[in-house]
């Protein structure tokens, strides 16, 4: 055999050892190693080595079989048919190209339509009916042999004991079967024998519920709900089973005595009026373009279903056309998965690095071995709090499970124990600051630990990000900061007042105009605090523990000035809404101390002063108070933040996402997905000119 043909050889055999051993983790133990991102690769690699070498595919190899094995503890339960996997796409052109090998094979395949439903994130089951009894259940196993687990998934509730079920107690079974099949005769009943397929899966609120409750008991929480599911119906016990909460849905007929189903549209209607939950995201489109447009949309919006799902299951709506083109393999050439990017994946923790906020407030991060998830390159992760650290028994070096949902920073779900090898070790909480090497802190009745030194640098840089952010001064980003602090130029946050041009001039990057237009924003800035009495924002910026935008303008509409403010004791404190005791005490402790008194004394002196309306004032102008704003797209004259302030201004308050206690919507032009939302709940429409006529007479016509 040539060298080359042996190094492939080897890889084909190393392939093939991990991937059966990565489908017994999975499918039997429910134990898996790596993340189904990772299988995948795997298994693509192997299929790409044996596609372009037939000569090298064995008769072991996991292409030739359908899934996992079956567990020694429960009977053997054979399929009326293979309960077959599907081939992955990870892009439209591999849709583009699964359409077209298909057209070349049967020129029918052009006016099929296509049936597309969500991939579901859960345990494969196998249900059995008898005349319309419910008598055995099974998992997929190796999709020719399963696991039987008739008791336990007796106990799941949306499971029908017997079919059929009327699809409403008020419909009944004439007018659900009106909306069957046409041309049927009565109402759809229960043939002799029935095998369907489903989904055993656990929502994404149940799951946090559950894992909530198991956390208030001091219980170890669960990983992710797929596992979670599998174990749960793989208990010898059913009452273990009961306990979780477990859901189905059903998506395919494997037998049906007497019944002919010509399409999977009618596939879905059948199962629906039999009684069995389906997937409510389903969609019938006529052409490939719309379906994967159809699975792009879906991928953005993924986080807005209530169960976890990682791709979108694309069907020939032929069912007899599906059957005629029959298989690659073990793959049907009549349907396909169409994979999102990875959300979940796992890599090797490297380190635990320790980040300090502008508060003093340490946060552990996760330095990861850099991996791709959800289409990005991460390279790290965060950890939460050092708890969690410890509840969840991370070891530096272990091979952990990290999580991307939507943009949000990715965070480590928690250690692949079963791929330690001894070498991990246990991580030990710092004592001192990584930034200024002072002894930290932790606050009685809290999780974090804080640097309680107010030179801290790493703070300094932290509470700067966030004046300039709150302040919105125009060309002062987290870089700029960082420069300032480090070159001496900024020691508290009154300081960016007292930049001058000559001394950024001075710093690297910068010209004469760029410099002159950030001497401009600042004064800019500081002329508007003043001129529009944005103390609310000012205190804002201040960064006060505890203290954010809401509960700053509420302490503004109260004191007026920040000498009033100062001044207040714990009572004062407390009378206003939505300030409690530790609020109060953050208050007092932040004004309380010299170097933050040092601070307003300076800020006094630049001029940034501004003072909020007087009471009697915003009293004669509170015809907002008690409404709730959100705006949508581009107003004519008015800014957001102008709006914004015209709002509160007169005893409002604006927040951006529309819901139910929304009271009013103010449109502009190119407005987004917030019209809609606001028109399905009711919520009243306003235009600019409308939001002006309700603050100044209280009507908006």
């Amino acid at each position: 055999m040539p060298k080359a043909s042996k190094i492939l050889a080897a890889r084909v055999d190393e392939l093939i050892q991990a991937l059966n051993f990565h489908n017994y983790r999975y499918h039997v133990l429910a134990a898996p190693l790596i993340s189904d991102a990772e299988f995948d690769a795997l298994y693509q690699e192997l299929r790409g080595i044996e596609e372009a070498h037939p000569a090298l595919l064995r008769a072991d190899s996991p292409t030739r079989r359908v899934g996992g094995g079956v567990s020694a503890k429960f009977v053997k339960a054979p399929h009326p048919a293979p309960i077959l996997s599907l081939a992955n796409a990870f892009s439209a052109e591999e849709v583009r190209a699964w359409y077209e090998r298909l057209v070349r094979l049967d020129d029918r395949v052009e006016q099929a339509g296509y049936v597309v439903e969500p991939k579901i994130d859960g345990l494969t089951v196998v249900l059995h009916y008898q005349d319309g009894q419910f008598v055995r259940g099974a998992t997929r196993g190796d999709g020719l042999v399963g696991e039987e687990i008739t008791p336990n998934l007796a106990t799941i509730r949306t499971l029908p004991l017997r079919i059929p079920v009327p699809t409403s107690a008020k419909l009944g079974r004439a007018k659900a079967a009106a909306k069957w099949k046409k041309g049927l005769a009565g109402p759809p009943t229960a043939p002799h024998t029935l095998v369907v397929r489903g989904e055993a899966v656990i929502y994404t609120k149940d799951f946090e519920a559950m894992n909530a409750g198991l956390a208030a008991a001091g219980e170890e929480p669960y990983v992710n709900p797929r596992n979670t599911a599998s174990g749960a119906l793989r208990q010898l016990d059913p009452k273990l089973t009961a306990a979780r909460p477990i859901s189905l849905l059903c998506y395919a007929v494997v037998e049906a005595d007497g019944v002919q189903l010509d399409t999977q549209w009618e596939v879905l209607q059948y199962l629906r009026a039999m009684g069995f939950p389906t997937a409510a995201t389903v969609e019938r489109c006529a052409d490939i373009e719309s379906v994967i447009r159809y699975c792009e949309a879906q991928a953005q919006t993924r986080d807005q279903l209530p169960y976890e799902t990682d791709g979108i299951v694309i069907k020939l709506n032929d069912l007899r056309l599906a059957a005629d083109l029959g298989f690659v393999g073990k793959d049907p050439r009549g349907a396909l998965a169409y994979k999102f990017p990875a959300r979940e994946v796992s890599t090797t923790l490297q380190d635990i690095s320790v980040n300090v906020g502008r508060t003093g407030v340490l946060t552990p991060g996760a330095l990861l071995e850099p991996v791709v998830v959800a289409g990005v390159t991460v390279r790290q992760a965060t950890l939460h709090n050092f708890n969690y650290i410890v509840e969840k028994d991370i070891r530096v070096g272990d091979r952990v499970l990290i999580k991307r949902a939507g943009e949000v920073i990715p965070y480590v779900i928690g250690p692949m124990v079963a791929a330690r090898t001894g070498a991990e070790r246990v991580y030990q909480m710092p004592t001192v600051c990584p930034s200024c090497g002072q002894p930290i802190e932790r606050v009685e009745g809290e999780v974090a630990y804080y640097c309680v030194n107010g030179a801290c640098p790493a703070q300094l840089t932290r509470l700067v990000e966030h004046f300039v952010a709150v302040l919105d001064i125009e060309g002062f980003g987290e870089k700029l900061a960082l420069q300032l602090v480090q070159a001496g130029l900024i020691n508290d946050v009154a300081d960016v007042f007292r930049l001058t041009k000559a001394q950024l001039l001075a710093q690297e990057g910068f010209a004469d105009k760029k410099a002159q237009n950030l001497v401009d924003s600042i004064g800019a800035t500081r002329e508007r605090l003043v001129r529009d009495g944005q103390l609310g924002r000012l205190i804002g910026a201040l960064g006060i523990r505890g203290v954010g935008e809401v509960m700053a303008n509420d302490l503004a509409a109260q004191f007026g000035t920040l000498d009033a403010l100062s001044a207040a004791g714990g009572e004062e404190l407390q009378a206003v809404s939505g300030i409690g005791p530790s609020a109060s005490q953050a208050l007092a402790d932040w004004f309380g101390l010299k170097r933050n008194q040092q601070l307003l004394a300076k800020l006094k002196g630049l001029g940034v002063w501004p003072e909020a309306a007087n009471r009697r004032q915003a009293q004669v102008a509170d015809t907002l108070a008690g409404l709730t704003f959100v705006i949508t797209g581009t107003l004519p004259t008015w800014s957001r933040d102008e709006a914004k302030a015209f709002i509160e201004a007169h005893g409002g308050k604006m927040t951006d996402s529309v819901s139910k206690k929304t009271s009013y919507l103010v449109l502009g032009e190119a407005p987004g997905s917030k019209l809609a939302k606001a028109q399905s709940l009711g919520v009243v429409v306003v235009d600019e000119a409308g939001l002006k006529r309700l603050g100044e007479t209280g009507q908006a016509a």
